[in-house]
Formats: structure tokens, sequence, C-alpha cells
């Protein structure tokens, strides 16, 4: 079945990411950015042509589509989601997809910045891809297979169940959500819009990966007002916010507690941004852990190097907010495993042999399962995600449709 969907995939991949969709972290609209509407207004356009119902774009921009059940059943509603949007850390405009079909195994250099290259020396996983279809970037941008290939392989599932009635599934639930990379994915009126008892999200990488544990995660925004004066009469006067800005940074512990220095289940800190002058600063942070008492400590670490700046500094004025953004997942799906099994069962049955690791991250899905719809992640075949190097093979994605049209058919058996 596989080869049938890939030159379908590849034409919806390769129109999505050519829509600038990028998330705006600094935006209090939802969604964040209005060119999200580009993709979701197209994807409602879509669904409507390929005969899905009750096709909606919600206030809060989430894309809802049903594929109606072919058989009677009383299994749970299950729905299949991704997220429009692309990560804000790197330029996501004007993207010129290359497809490189057949790949034979050598240095893909990337034409706009040949400093970009993606060899099987530095990405294993790449490696294993010899004779698929590789599609990255140009090197200048980002690809966008996170999560628009989640998206092209959703539709392509949905178009293969709707066109093929005589396959037995239960109502099914499409949804297409912005803001995912800004943490802002699942607003407080999905889980009852979608109106589903299990989702699954296509936001993962590697073949075979059915993701059930997600990071918990905490945003930190750090203040720090101090007192502005002219330099030239500073002395025993000005307070540089600016210097306890930096002494806070490196308080922190760099050495065992930043991205670059952590793996596995271990969690971080890690300073987003920081910006402002002397006279005002501001310090943007996520806490990461998996575990809730080890999100806790890294929260109160971050408060005791706060306070103890502002104790060396009584005239300034230093203020720390958390705030919770998802929990990992694995809290509630541990409770009921049904979604994770079924899925390790389509995997099985459409030949892939599945596997489960920590996530490092989170998805809609963290949130969503947080609400009452457990939903754990699916591969979708993307790697290197966030960066010019980013890449997906299209026969990863082929096998990813074919796993949830069988999904469909194993929850229907329920």
């Amino acid at each position: 079945m596989t080869t049938q969907f890939l030159a379908e995939l590849e034409a919806r991949f390769l129109r999505y990411v050519k829509i600038d969709t990028t998330a705006d972290p600094t935006s209090q609209t939802t969604p964040s950015s209005r060119i999200q509407f580009d993709l979701l207004n197209l994807l409602v356009d879509e669904l409507r042509e390929i005969g899905a119902q009750d096709v909606t774009l919600t206030p809060y921009g989430a894309v809802l589509a049903s594929i109606p059940a072919t058989v009677e059943t009383t299994a749970p509603i299950i729905a299949l989601l991704a997220h429009v949007d692309t990560a804000p850390q790197f330029p996501g405009k004007d993207i010129k997809p290359i497809v490189h079909r057949g790949w034979r195994g050598e240095d893909i250099v990337l034409p706009d910045d040949p400093e970009q290259v993606l060899s099987t020396k530095a990405h294993t996983y790449l490696a294993t891809k010899v004779g698929d279809d590789i599609v990255t970037a140009s090197g200048k941008t980002l690809l966008g297979a996170d999560d628009k290939a989640g998206i092209a392989i959703i539709m392509a599932a949905a178009r293969h169940l709707l066109a093929h009635p005589e396959i037995p599934h239960g109502l099914i639930r499409i949804g297409f959500t912005p803001d995912e990379e800004i943490g802002r994915g699942v607003h407080a009126d999905l889980p009852k819009d979608l109106g589903a008892e299990f989702g699954y999200t296509l936001d993962g990488a590697d073949l075979g990966e059915v993701a059930y544990e997600t990071f918990s995660a905490d945003a930190a925004k750090v203040n720090i007002k101090g007192v502005s004066i002219h330099p030239g009469w500073a002395k025993d006067k000005l307070v540089n916010a600016a210097h306890l800005a930096a002494k806070i940074v490196d308080t922190l512990p760099q050495a065992t507690l930043t991205p670059e220095t952590t793996s596995g289940r271990q969690g971080f800190i890690h300073v987003v941004t920081m910006g402002g002058g002397a006279a005002e600063m501001n310090i943007d942070l996520i806490l990461r852990d998996f575990e809730r008492e080890g999100l806790a400590a890294h929260g109160e670490l971050l408060n005791k190097v706060c306070a103890a700046v502002q104790a060396g500094e009584p005239r300034a004025h230093v203020t720390c907010a958390i705030t919770p953004q998802y929990r990992n997942m694995r809290y509630w799906l541990e409770d009921d495993m049904r979604p994770v099994d079924l899925a390790r069962q389509a995997c099985r049955e459409c030949g892939v042999e599945p596997f489960s690791e920590p996530v490092r991250g989170g998805t809609d899905g963290s949130r969503l399962t947080e609400l009452g719809v457990p939903t754990p992640n699916i591969f979708t075949g993307m790697k290197e995600v966030h960066g010019p190097l980013e890449w997906v093979s299209l026969q990863d994605m082929a096998k990813a449709t074919e796993v949830c049209v069988k999904l469909a058919q194993l929850w229907a058996a329920q």
C-alpha cells in the first residue's frame, strides 16, 4: 500500500511547505500570526473537496472535520492531529523544497548555503534511507516538515478513507491547530469541539516511533529593573540591570543543566532570549523535566538565584514569574495504554517495528492528554527540525499514512 501514497504526499507536502506559517511568540492574537490562515483556509477547502464532513474553522484558528463511520460501532471516536505553524527560531519564508529522488547516499549539499551539508557520517538516521526520496530545503530556511509532514500524512489518509468506504472504521475526527511551536496550540475549547475520546498527533520523527512520554514544561520570565542615571555621574548611583541579568545567567549551573549538556531523561533550564538595557532587562527561559518533582526543583533553583541577586543589590527590583505550559502525557496515558498499544499493533501490521522513547520536547498531545483526550505521538520521518538541515523521507511519510489507515480499522474492532 505504501507506494500508492507517495505521489500524493509529495504534491501535498511541497504545496504546504511553500506557505509561510511562522508563529509569533510576541503576539497576543490567536493564531499568533495572520499568515497561518493562509494554510488553515487552504485546508478547509481541501477537506471539503475530498468529501470530509463538518468542516469548521474555529474562532481560535483550528480546522476541524469528520470522516464518517463506515460501520456501526460503539468503539471510541479517535482524532488525527497536526499543527500548521512553524518554529520562529529560523526563517520559514520563501522555502524552496528540493526532492532528492532515489537518494544514493552521497552528501547532500544545500545549494543556497553550501556550508549546510547532510552526510551519513553526521546523521546516522539518514544513512538508513538510501534509496528513499529525501526532501530538504535549500539552505537558508526551515523545510517546515515540522509539522507539514504530519498535515500531508493526515490529508492523504483522510482522502484514502473517504474514497474507500469499504474500509471498516468508526467516526474519525481531524484537527489542524495553530501555534504549537509557541506552546499555544491547544485552546481550552479544543477538547470539547474535537469530540474525540482518544487522539494521535502526527508530529514524531523516526520510523516506528510511538511516543507517550514528553517533557513537562514551564516558562519563566525574569524582570530586572535597575537604577538609571547618566554614566558620567553614575558613581555609587547607577544600578546596571544588564550586569545583574548576566549574573543571574552566569549563576545558573551551565555545565549540568542546559540543553547542550543534557540528554535522555535529564531536564534543563534554557535561556531563550535576553533583552533590554542598563535600566531594565528581561530574560525569558523555559524549564523542562520528565517528572513533576524535577520541574519544581528547576523553578525553585531559578527563584533562589533571582533572590540572591536581589539580596546582593537591594536598590534593584528583580521578579521571577513561572507559568505552566504542559505536562508529561505519560502521567495519564499509563492509566490507559490502549491508544499506545493499538498504535504499536498498527505499526507491526504495516511491517514496521514500533519503539517508544521519551521525547525531549512536547506536542499538542501533551496538553490534550492533560485535558482529558489521551493523545500519543506517531512518527512522520522528519529530522533535524527547527534548522536549515531539516529533512524528511517521503517513504517514511507514506508508511505513517498506512499506519493511520490501519489504526482506523483497529479502533473500529474495539
